[in-house]
């Protein structure tokens, strides 16, 4: 059996901010993740691979630069996605990596990574799986500057907003599915 923490541990040292960061930040998107897949039985949610990709959806983050969350890698954030996917399969886990892959925004379109000029090769950047977009969507809700705060649904919306119309008609498709009650 697979344990996210363990292979966590691979990249992260545990007692620094980043893996706190990372870790608490993880936790409280599986959570809601594993909220989802109880309140939607009828979606047939793999639910422990949910939990398990849902802890392990952004371990790239420390190959970018982004002192706020204590990650001071050389790569742009924006690629945090794609560098986790390519641990997850270095470690043996094609499927979760597909998860890190897809769930920045509310996935990269290909218009949206030539208009935005993102440095990823060729590939599908959208949530396709049903799994894949429960992650997508409850990581919406929760920032790694601010831990354990979840987001309110109208200031999700506006963050989708700012990355375009696309990017909230991905993620409003997305809460139609789910409709979870937030708060």
């Amino acid at each position: 059996m697979m344990d996210p923490i363990s292979i966590i541990n691979k990249y992260y040292t545990e007692g620094t901010n980043q893996y706190h960061i990372l870790v608490e930040h993880s936790r409280d998107v599986a959570a809601l993740a594993l909220r989802i897949v109880e309140i939607h039985p009828e979606l047939q949610a793999d639910r422990l691979f949910v939990e398990e990709a849902a802890m392990l959806h952004d371990i790239g983050i420390f190959l970018t630069d982004a002192e706020s969350i204590a990650c001071f890698g050389k790569e742009p954030y924006i690629l945090h996605g794609y560098m986790g996917a390519n641990i997850l399969r270095k470690e043996g886990y094609p499927r979760h990596a597909l998860v890190c892959e897809r769930h920045t925004g509310s996935g990269l379109t290909s218009e949206d990574i030539a208009a935005r000029q993102i440095a990823l090769p060729p590939g599908i950047y959208t949530p396709q799986s049903i799994e894949e977009k429960i992650v997508c969507y409850a990581d919406k809700f929760f920032s790694k500057t601010k831990l354990h705060r979840q987001k309110k649904l109208e200031d999700v919306r506006r963050s989708m907003l700012s990355y375009g119309a696309d990017s909230l008609r991905r993620f409003d498709e997305m809460h139609a599915l789910f409709k979870i009650p937030l708060g």
